[in-house]
C-alpha cells in the first residue's frame, strides 16, 4: 500500500482534480501527503546565452508560492494533514527529485487531455515524461470535462 505519497499541483483544473483523487486515496491508505509546487520559467523567458532576471525568477516563486498555499488550505479545510514543498526548475526533474527526497511511493498530478496526438509531441507532457523517470507509481487524475464538453476550435 502508499506509505508516502507527493502530490504535484499547479492550481489549474486538472491539479484540482489531482488535489481530489490524491485526498481519496491518501485518507483510504493513510498514508503520509506531501504537496509539491514547481516555480518554472519558459524558455521564452530566457535572455541571451541562459541568462534569467533574478526579479522573474523571484515573481514566479511568489506565484507558485500562493498556488502551493491555496492547495495546503484546500486539504487541510477537509481534515488532511499535508506537508508543503516549492521547487523551482523543471517539473519532472523537481518532482522526481522531491519524490526521492520524501521517499514517496506514489506521485500524483493532473493531466490536461490535448486535441491531438501532434500538440502532445510538439509541447511535451510532465505526465509522460514522468512515465520514464518516476522513481515510483504514478497516478495521473484527468479533470472532469466541463459543461458544453470539450472545444471544436483548432488553433
Amino acid at each position: 500500500m502508499f506509505k508516502r505519497i507527493l502530490m504535484a499541483y499547479n492550481g489549474t483544473r486538472e491539479g484540482h482534480a489531482a488535489l481530489f483523487a490524491c485526498r481519496e486515496l491518501a485518507t483510504f491508505a493513510k498514508a503520509e501527503t506531501h504537496l509539491l509546487a514547481v516555480a518554472t520559467m519558459p524558455s521564452s523567458m530566457f535572455l541571451t546565452e541562459g541568462f534569467l532576471p533574478e526579479e522573474l525568477i523571484e515573481e514566479e516563486k511568489k506565484r507558485m508560492q500562493g498556488v502551493l498555499e491555496e492547495g495546503i488550505a484546500s486539504l487541510k479545510e477537509c481534515g488532511y494533514s499535508v506537508t508543503g514543498h516549492l521547487a523551482v526548475g523543471e517539473p519532472v526533474e523537481e518532482i522526481c527529485r522531491v519524490a526521492s527526497e520524501v521517499k514517496a511511493d506514489l506521485i500524483v498530478l493532473g493531466h490536461k487531455q490535448k486535441q491531438s496526438f501532434a500538440a502532445r509531441w510538439w509541447r511535451g507532457s510532465v505526465g509522460a515524461t514522468l512515465l520514464d523517470y518516476a522513481p515510483c507509481a504514478l497516478l495521473v487524475a484527468l479533470a472532469p470535462e466541463p459543461a458544453g464538453g470539450r472545444s471544436s476550435s483548432s488553433a
